[in-house]
This record gives C-alpha cells, sequence and structure tokens, in this order.
C-alpha cells in the first residue's frame, strides 16, 4: 500500500468511527481535526486516534494505554499489531469502559 492509499483508508476509517458513534446512540462526544480524531466521554476521559504515515499505522490512545493498527488488505480492516484485535471490537471494549455503559460499535 502506498501512502496515497494509506491516507485515503485511514481518512475513511476516521468518518466510519464517527459514523459507528452516532448510529450507537452512545453519549460520546467527538471531534476530527487534520486527521487526529478524539473521543470525549461524561467522566472527561478521552481516546484519540492519529494517522501515522511513515509506518501506515493508526494509533489508538485511551486510558487504558496505547494501541497500533496495521490495514489488513485481506479482511479489508485494521487490526491491532500486538494482539490481532480488529480495531472496532477493541474501540468497542474501550469505550464501553470509559463511558461506563454498553457501546457497540460496528464497522460500516
Amino acid at each position: 500500500m502506498n501512502e496515497s492509499e494509506f491516507n485515503d483508508i485511514a481518512d475513511q476509517t476516521i468518518e466510519d468511527i464517527q459514523t459507528a458513534i452516532d448510529d450507537s446512540g452512545a453519549d460520546i462526544d467527538y471531534d476530527e481535526i487534520g486527521g487526529v480524531l478524539t473521543l470525549e466521554f461524561e467522566d472527561g476521559s478521552k481516546i484519540i486516534f492519529s494517522k501515522q504515515a511513515p509506518v501506515k499505522q493508526l494509533w489508538m490512545a485511551a486510558k487504558s494505554g496505547g494501541f497500533h493498527f496495521d490495514y489488513d488488505q485481506v479482511k479489508q480492516c485494521w487490526v491491532g499489531d500486538g494482539n490481532g484485535e480488529e480495531l472496532y471490537a477493541m474501540l468497542s471494549r474501550l469505550a464501553t469502559a470509559q463511558a461506563g455503559e454498553d457501546v457497540s460499535l460496528t464497522r460500516p
């Protein structure tokens, strides 16, 4: 994957996460500026996504730590480089913990 393809996929993913939050009905505010997506929860905690074009990864920072995701072109999804967990599964789990309510985010 070249840098242009990475940026297209990463930008679409950031848009898709925003749509998934809207569709979930969860009380999560979000803001996207320059490819950085910040999710803010009622308790003031945040989950932050950023594109890392040089290494072709999405990075996510949450209360529980930092995570890096590689795009799996066969499965057409982002997977954690340390544990192989799919992005939306991990985001749902972490958002549930930070929101204090069940948050189920699905990939469009």
